[in-house]
């Protein structure tokens, strides 16, 4: 039987990702004391505004306001992942067995920005290969295998596959998201970017949609490759 060291593993393509897709989810989750672990595959060396040392205090700062215990910054190339694609691989697979998550979290891959898609093909990869006994023997042959793999919505407006009720944690998520102003702040010499230019406004919309469709006042959505189980049937009610 398996033993898990973290109960959630975050993996985004650039800091902010995991904050925006589901900050309110975390903060929800590290409030009750579960271990957190964020993972950040690339510096987002080049993004329009900001710079990379900006970048990173700002995701320091976003994560002890999340409650974050741990977050692992990694420095594979801006939109270069998938030419870095096989050595991502190996590298969340190697994390995967170090934290040893109950569940791994990525981006949705219907997204306005590809190294997102490319991000949530990496971690589908690497959740499946960390199973294999024999896949990076030289690094570790101590196989493991998450719960489940979900995955969390950054851009666009698909329906999800299931909704996390995130009423009583949104301003936490928010005043995270306060931390990155390089990206959100439309300041002096900025450029105009989809970030600066009322993204935090559509995202407060979108999570209060899919808030009020589930009775609640706000939701943050989430898909999966295979139909959530449920457990306690009066436990958790479909509605």
């Amino acid at each position: 039987m398996m033993s898990f060291n973290y109960d959630i593993m975050a993996v985004g393509a650039h800091p902010d990702d995991v904050e925006i897709g589901m900050g309110g989810t975390i903060a929800k989750y590290s409030r009750l004391d579960k271990k957190v672990v964020i993972i950040n595959l690339t510096e987002a060396e080049l993004s329009s505004n900001g710079t990379v040392e900006t970048r990173q205090k700002e995701a320091e700062k976003a994560c002890e306001r999340l409650g974050v215990q741990t977050r692992v910054q990694l420095r594979f190339p801006d939109r270069g992942l998938l030419e870095s694609r096989q050595k991502a691989i190996d590298e969340i697979v190697k994390l995967i067995r170090h934290y040893r998550p109950r569940l791994v979290f990525a981006p949705f891959h219907q997204d306005r920005h590809p190294d997102h898609g490319h991000c949530g093909d990496i971690c589908r990869e690497a959740v499946f290969s960390a199973t294999i006994k024999k896949y990076l023997p030289q690094e570790s042959n101590d196989r493991f295998q998450v719960q489940a793999l979900y995955y969390y919505q950054i851009n666009g407006s698909s329906q999800p596959d299931f909704l996390i009720d995130i009423s009583d944690d949104k301003e936490t998520k928010y005043s995270a998201l306060a931390c990155f102003k390089s990206q959100f702040n439309n300041e002096t010499n900025s450029l105009k970017t989809p970030l600066n230019s009322g993204y935090i406004d559509l995202l407060q919309a979108r999570e209060q949609l899919l808030g009020s469709e589930a009775g609640t006042i706000a939701a943050e959505g989430f898909f999966c490759e295979k139909p959530p189980l449920i457990h306690d049937l009066l436990g958790d009610i479909i509605k």
